[in-house]
This record gives structure tokens, C-alpha cells and sequence, in this order.
């Protein structure tokens, strides 16, 4: 069994101390458990904070915010998928995800490629789109990444399998405008939506979906709607981090997932 650790956090804006510290804790509370992945949010250190994004991007290495995440890897014996951080280099700025192995040492990387550039979205006014699927073998198993808007793309996610993916990893900060997220029948209708997405994309591709979102208010416009979910290929609902804060565990058994491929080669069948 492979032992899976979502984060689900609200991050304070633009303090990365305080941010880096919360996470620090929720492993240790789950340091107990069998820890084969730790997945974090989209924008984990800093949350939703466009002037930080421009003025203070991480270096091309990650700075010191993935130069911590690595020593906790090693700290706790764990993979970790930083989920996201907006990476400087060579003037433009990247939305970018670190995979760390559990000698902290960075193995890939991901640049989001889709943008979200819709209904008010204006990722792309600032954020250069990535060029580059990746898959990274890690010592549990293979993993693709994705970043938030690119579940909207399935054929992201089959060319993901088609490279062997056995658990497709999402970092995610999901928003919803506030009178939608301060509204219990329009939210509970937004994290419908979102839990059907991801049951959909697992059972299509015969994969392991991770999705590792933030929770709660970011700012006055928008708010992340949580619901971190750990789903089986047969969509079965392995974890579901709700509306809460913490840490949430989940085991997971890939022979599923090679059974399933032998049976259905999904990657294979257009």
C-alpha cells in the first residue's frame, strides 16, 4: 500500500513563515503514518497574492520556500509535491510545481500550462504557460502532475497516462466567487462540480487522482473551495478534506491500477 498525505491549508497572504510553519506541523501530526507522498497547494506559501507573484518570484531553484520543503522531506522520509510557486526566470514568471524525493533532492518540475485566463481570470496576463508534460518516477510508483486548470483538459491528463502515470498529482487553489462561496446551496453546487470532475478524469484514465486544494476566504473577490480528494480508479473516494484545515491521509494500492490497465489499455485506446 502507498500511504498518500494531502495538506489542505488557507494560507495567509504573503507570509510565507507562518505558512511554511503550518505546514511543517500537519506532517508531523501524520509523521506516525506510513508517508510514501505529501502533496501541498497551489500557491502554498503564499496564497493568492498577485503582488508578491510579480515583485517577489521564487529563483529558478525555488529559493529558500523550496529549499525548506526539502529539508521537511528529508525531515519526515517522504516525497513531496510543492504544489506551486511562481518561479522568476529570465524575466518572465512561471507557475511552477517541485517534485522532491525523500533525500530532498529535486527530481522535476512542472510549469502550468493551461492558464486561467476565463470567466475574470487573468493568470495569463502575467504568467508565461508552460511547454513540458511531466512524469516522474518516484519509489512508490509513476506520477503526472497537473496544476489546478488543467483538469478542464483531459487530453492533458491521457497524455499523462500514455507516459505511464499511475496517480495523477493536482495542487490546486480552486476559487469561487464569495456570494457563491457564502452561499451553502451554491457552494455545496461548485464542490459537486469539482468532486464529479475528478471522479471523471480517475475513471477515464484508470489512474489514482491527488488534488490538493486551499481552503477558505482569499481575498475580497474569491475563495478556495477545499474538498482535497484522493480518488480511486474506480472512483471510489479514498479522502476528502471537506471544508477543513489539516492533514488528510490516505492509502492507496496501485496493483489496482495495473490490474485495471491490463484488463482496459486505456493508454492505448483513443
Amino acid at each position: 500500500m502507498t500511504g498518500i498525505l494531502n495538506i489542505q491549508i488557507n494560507p495567509i497572504i504573503g507570509n510565507k513563515d507562518a505558512n511554511l510553519r503550518k505546514i511543517d506541523y500537519f506532517i508531523k501530526k501524520n509523521s506516525d503514518k506510513k508517508l510514501d507522498l505529501v502533496v501541498l497547494p497551489e500557491f502554498f506559501s503564499t496564497g493568492i497574492d498577485h503582488d508578491s507573484f510579480i515583485n517577489l518570484p521564487e529563483p529558478e531553484d525555488g529559493g529558500d520556500t523550496i529549499r525548506y520543503v526539502c529539508e521537511l522531506a528529508k525531515k519526515y522520509n517522504t516525497n513531496i509535491i510543492a504544489g506551486s510557486v511562481i518561479e522568476g526566470v529570465n524575466g518572465n514568471l512561471y507557475n511552477t510545481s517541485f517534485i522532491i524525493d525523500r533525500n530532498g533532492i529535486i527530481v522535476n518540475k512542472y510549469r502550468k500550462i493551461h492558464l486561467y485566463n476565463y470567466m475574470g481570470g487573468t493568470e495569463g496576463e502575467r504568467i508565461t504557460a508552460g511547454n513540458r508534460l511531466v512524469t516522474v518516477d518516484l519509489d512508490f510508483g509513476k506520477v503526472g502532475i497537473g496544476i489546478c486548470y488543467d483538469i478542464r483538459y483531459p487530453l492533458h491528463y491521457k497524455e499523462l497516462v500514455k507516459q505511464g502515470a499511475e496517480i495523477i498529482v493536482l495542487p490546486t487553489a480552486w476559487v469561487v466567487p464569495n456570494e457563491i462561496y457564502n452561499d451553502d446551496s451554491a457552494l455545496k453546487n461548485a464542490q459537486d462540480m469539482w468532486l464529479a470532475m475528478n471522479k471523471t478524469r480517475a475513471y477515464d484514465n484508470l489512474v489514482y487522482i491527488v488534488s490538493c486544494n486551499q481552503i477558505g476566504k482569499c481575498n475580497n473577490n474569491v475563495s478556495c473551495i477545499g474538498n482535497s480528494l484522493v480518488i480511486a480508479p474506480t472512483t471510489e473516494l479514498c479522502s476528502n478534506a471537506k471544508n477543513e484545515q489539516g492533514g488528510f491521509y490516505a492509502e492507496i494500492d496501485l496493483n489496482i491500477v495495473k490490474l485495471y490497465k491490463s484488463i482496459y489499455p486505456i493508454a492505448q485506446i483513443d
